[in-house]
């Protein structure tokens, strides 16, 4: 297995910089996302891995081998492309072949190879097909077969999903799990879908405008997010302005919220996740010790089937997005509500990424690690 680092690695195109000096480390062996916005260069840093781009300053290390001037020939990498690039006149097993071909690798350890390939993927009965008889899901196996039959030392995905609809997008989120877990191949995959980052990486950095606005577990990014930028491109939150009247205690315009979430900062924003939000029709303020109880009136609901959707405006606050799960009653419009949020939930933020220099210090339950 190879562990990957990046040593302030900067891609500039003229004056603008599609790649501001990123520092990364990817553990050998992980499934690691670089996950952001269209233009946040998130593609232009994998190809610099690949070795497609050169960089214009940092370096790229495989293990302790520095590779940012050797050719991508020579990086013993396989790649996944958005659009799959398959030959379209070859076969199957052909196109699986094709690396196997230009390593020149005997012809009987070449089949065994694009056997076992076509079997950890599935497609072991569609190896003479052609690509044109396969659905998109197929197709997607058959490039991720001729990615990894060349045996990498590091394997990488550029978006490689996207083309799929949703219910094939999921099952094969599960089969590039499987894979790297059979192969133990050090993955890097790069999306701008924040289910398929949170589902299944081991690590991952959300980058915005070429520069890691954070960088962590996708656990640790969703519920201890650095920035509005994160939290918000994470999944939808609410965002109160608060200025902190005491240790852990949050005050919004005449409305207190308590934080169990360390944060210096006598200003903040307070980001709430709308799933957080428990909603009750009561007006009673008995919530268990510690617990902010906030009171509105629904504005709007929509039901979803799995998850109904509210919005209530609260008094100095504004409108909150509440998520409900399993919504069992309809609920009237104009009604009175009672929402309250646990204190680990409030999460303090700052309103800029914090460079990446120091990303590495999330913020969880109180303490810094």
């Amino acid at each position: 297995m190879t562990a990957i680092r990046l040593e302030g690695l900067a891609k500039h195109y003229g004056e603008t910089a599609a790649v501001a000096g990123v520092t990364l480390s990817v553990p050998s062996g992980s499934l690691f996302f670089l996950l952001g916005p269209s233009g946040c260069g998130k593609t232009t840093l994998l190809r610099m891995i690949a070795g497609f781009i050169e960089p214009t300053a940092g370096r790229i290390f495989f293990d302790s081998t520095e590779v940012t001037a050797t050719p991508p020939n020579a990086r013993n990498t396989g790649m996944v492309f958005q659009n799959y690039a398959l030959w379209p006149h070859m076969s199957v097993a052909e196109n699986v072949a094709f690396g196997l071909d230009v390593r020149s690798i005997a012809k009987a350890e070449k089949e065994r190879r694009v056997r076992e390939a076509l079997a950890l993927v599935r497609m072991q009965d569609y190896a003479t097909r052609k690509p044109g008889e396969l659905s998109g899901g197929q197709q997607q196996r058959v490039a991720l077969a001729r990615a990894v039959v060349i045996e990498p030392q590091v394997l990488l995905l550029d978006e490689p999903l996207s083309n799929l609809d949703a219910k094939l997008r999921i099952e094969m989120r599960h089969e590039i799990r499987r894979i790297v877990d059979t192969l133990k191949v050090t993955t890097v995959y790069v999306t701008h879908d924040q289910k398929e980052a949170l589902s299944l990486a081991d690590g991952m950095a959300v980058l915005n405008a070429g520069s890691i606005a954070q960088l962590g577990a996708p656990r640790e990014l969703y519920r201890r997010p650095n920035s509005r930028f994160v939290a918000d491109f994470l999944g939808e939150s609410n965002f109160i302005e608060a200025v902190r009247t005491e240790s852990y205690r949050w005050n919004a315009q005449g409305v207190a919220m308590h934080s169990s979430v360390a944060c210096d900062a006598s200003s903040a924003t307070l980001s709430l996740r709308p799933e957080a939000l428990r909603m009750s029709t009561s007006m009673s303020t008995s919530a268990s010790a510690g617990v902010n109880v906030l009171h509105g009136r629904l504005l709007s609901s929509a039901y979803l089937g799995e998850v109904a959707q509210h919005v209530v405006h609260v008094e100095g606050v504004g409108e909150l997005k509440v998520f409900e799960l399993n919504p069992r009653d309809a609920q009237n419009i104009g009604s009175t509500i009672t929402l309250s949020i646990d204190p680990d939930d409030v999460v303090p933020i700052s309103d800029a990424p914090l460079p990446h220099e120091v990303v590495p210090s999330i913020l969880v339950g109180g303490a810094k690690r």
